[in-house]
């Protein structure tokens, strides 16, 4: 007789035995297996054989477990525990989305977003999820990919850079034309939306003067914790804003946002995206697609 996987008896056997053991009778282990009462005894029977030991005592009343029958009643449940949750995991994986990506509230609505529309033209069976925060935390486990902005070389794992930015200062047209401005001095004391991001190394106000050499006082007049509420309140003519030329480009192209100095500062660090251990084929396609787009 060929050997068993794992060296099991029948998984019949094993099944009904765990059946008759949980209700401590064949009656209702038939019933719940759609099968007859003596189809449960037979496999019983059967496994008793095989184990060379008793798993039940039958008397008139019914039947009762042995020692022997207990102690692999609580090994049998252990095991389909633990198939259970396995099955259980997979199918809530099969329920989310193929693809997860974490970003922040910026990259997503600005640049992620209008390439997954892009994306899905050509791959309309791959579903993409987006876990969009802006804590400037650890991305959480269950991601496939993630989008930062920072030094790559401090990360690990598999990254790739996305794209190089470069910043300017952006003002609503009607803001433009009530401010004009022909150096930083004079920009530094127009109403500024200030972003405070939660991202290492984002230049703010302070660090966009000093690189355009102006080391003078700075304007406080609006700040805000959301990249994309900044930009609104700039459209919005409330004040100039600091434009990350990448994200802001079709605000850019469309006026609803125009430089105030034609000066454009470069970024230190880079917008990259990183694919997590565990991604599945289909995270590889959308990574690959998005570093050809970028």
């Amino acid at each position: 007789m060929p050997q068993r996987p794992y060296g099991l008896p029948p998984m019949s056997a094993l099944v009904a035995f765990e059946a008759a053991a949980r209700h401590v009778g064949f009656k209702a282990a038939a019933r719940e297996l759609n099968v007859t009462p003596a189809a449960i005894s037979h496999q019983v029977k059967a496994l008793e054989t095989e184990l060379r030991c008793l798993l039940f005592h039958r008397n008139h009343r019914g039947v009762e477990l042995t020692e022997t029958g207990a102690y692999l009643l609580v090994a049998l449940q252990r095991g389909f525990e633990a198939m259970g949750d396995a099955v259980d995991q997979l199918r809530k994986r099969s329920n989310r989305a193929s693809v997860t990506i974490g970003v922040t509230t910026a990259v997503s609505s600005l640049w992620l977003t209008p390439k997954l529309a892009q994306f899905w033209k050509a791959h309309g069976d791959v579903s993409v999820a987006q876990i969009v925060s802006d804590t400037g935390g650890q991305v959480p486990a269950d991601c496939d990919l993630s989008i930062h902005y920072g030094d790559m070389a401090r990360d690990s794992g598999g990254c790739s850079v996305l794209f190089h930015d470069r910043i300017m200062a952006l003002g609503s047209p009607r803001f433009a034309r009530a401010h004009p401005v022909s150096d930083a001095a004079e920009l530094a004391a127009l109403p500024l939306i200030h972003f405070d991001s939660g991202v290492t190394g984002w230049t703010d106000w302070p660090g966009w003067f000093r690189v355009r050499g102006h080391d003078g006082p700075v304007n406080s007049s609006h700040r805000v914790n959301n990249y994309v509420i900044a930009l609104q309140a700039a459209r919005d003519d409330m004040g100039a804003v600091l434009g990350w030329v990448g994200l802001t480009h079709n605000y850019i192209d469309n006026g609803q946002l125009v430089p105030l100095l034609p000066d454009e500062v470069e970024t230190v660090e880079d917008f990259y995206v990183k694919l997590h251990p565990h991604a599945s084929e289909r995270a590889k396609l959308v990574h690959d697609w998005l570093l050809a787009s970028a």
